[in-house]
This record gives structure tokens, C-alpha cells and sequence, in this order.
């Protein structure tokens, strides 16, 4: 898997990635804060977001997870699976989702429908990455940390073949044959 980097370049740099966490948690602070949500992350691609939003939200909340998986070792969409969670009950709460990346957004559609079909009040979606895509995504996000162009991102908790989520910018694979 080291051979994805030379065939990659850095689209978000470490420190834009952290000035965008510190101005999307201003963000979700200004409008949750007095409303004690349930907080869960989307996993696997989620959990680096979260593990970096959630010290800088400092308000009450709950936290929880979903476990999809859409992509699997391809760097295409497949058919959504679900694994897991959430582990809290939902019934009447604020509930904000946390995902690393809004790209055709049907899996994020699929999970704000089951939580609502489970009695959430009102599903918020925080993305990590919104992919500027041709073609507008099935949920729009509620809070986004940054937008990238509509090519295969990874690092900050996107992979590539299940790699690379540790990364702490974010690279797109070249346009170029390999």
C-alpha cells in the first residue's frame, strides 16, 4: 500500500485540516449546544472525525456508532451493509451524525431514514469532506469541514483498500493510468 502515496498528491494540508475541525465545531457548538444530542460517528471512516471533534464540542452530549460499509477494497459504491448501532435509543433526541466524507450520499440517507423511522426528532449530518460532485448528493450535509474535487480521496479517515484512514491531511489518487 505505500505505492498509493507517489501515485497521489495532498489536496488538504495537516493544518487546514485542523483550522477546518476547530471552525465546524464552532459550528455545531452554536447550534447544539443547549440541546444535549446524541452524537454517532459513521463507521469505520468516521472515527478519526470524531475522535478529533468530540474534545472540541464542550457542551453535554451522548455518543454512539453505526457500523455501514458501502465500499469494501473498491473504490466504487456497492450495496449498503449494515453491521452495528447505534447502541442508544433515539426516540425524541437531536441526533448529529459524523462521517468522514458526503460523496452520492445514499448511505448517509439510509441511516438518517432508519433513525427517524426509530423516533430521532431531527437527524443532523456533520461531513468531514464534501466531494463537489456534478450531481448534488441524496442528503445535504448540515455542517462541512471541507470540499474536495470530485476524484478518490483518502487520509483523514477515508482509505483506499482499507489503508491510509491515519493520514492526517487528505490526498486524491492521480488522474493519471498507472
Amino acid at each position: 500500500m505505500s505505492s498509493v502515496i507517489p501515485r497521489s498528491e495532498e489536496i488538504v494540508s495537516a493544518e487546514a485540516v485542523q483550522a477546518a475541525l476547530d471552525r465546524i465545531a464552532a459550528e455545531i457548538t452554536a447550534r447544539l449546544s443547549e440541546s444535549h444530542p446524541l452524537v454517532i460517528t459513521v463507521m469505520n471512516g468516521g472515527q478519526v472525525f470524531a475522535g478529533q471533534i468530540l474534545p472540541r464540542l464542550p457542551f453535554a452530549l451522548d455518543t454512539s456508532y453505526v457500523h455501514v460499509r458501502r465500499y469494501g477494497p473498491d473504490t466504487q459504491g456497492g450495496e449498503l451493509v449494515w453491521i452495528a448501532g447505534p447502541h442508544e435509543p433515539v426516540t425524541g433526541r437531536t441526533v448529529l451524525l459524523l462521517d468522514d466524507i458526503l460523496d452520492e450520499g445514499r448511505t448517509l440517507a439510509t441511516i438518517r431514514e432508519r433513525l427517524l423511522e426509530q423516533g430521532a426528532r431531527e437527524v443532523l449530518f456533520a461531513a468531514f469532506a464534501l466531494k463537489e460532485r456534478p450531481t448534488p448528493a441524496a442528503v445535504a450535509a448540515d455542517f462541512i469541514g471541507v470540499r474536495v474535487p470530485d476524484r478518490f480521496v483518502f487520509g483523514f479517515g477515508m482509505d483506499v483498500a482499507g489503508a491510509w484512514r491515519n493520514l492526517p491531511s487528505i490526498r486524491a489518487l492521480s488522474n493519471e493510468p498507472s
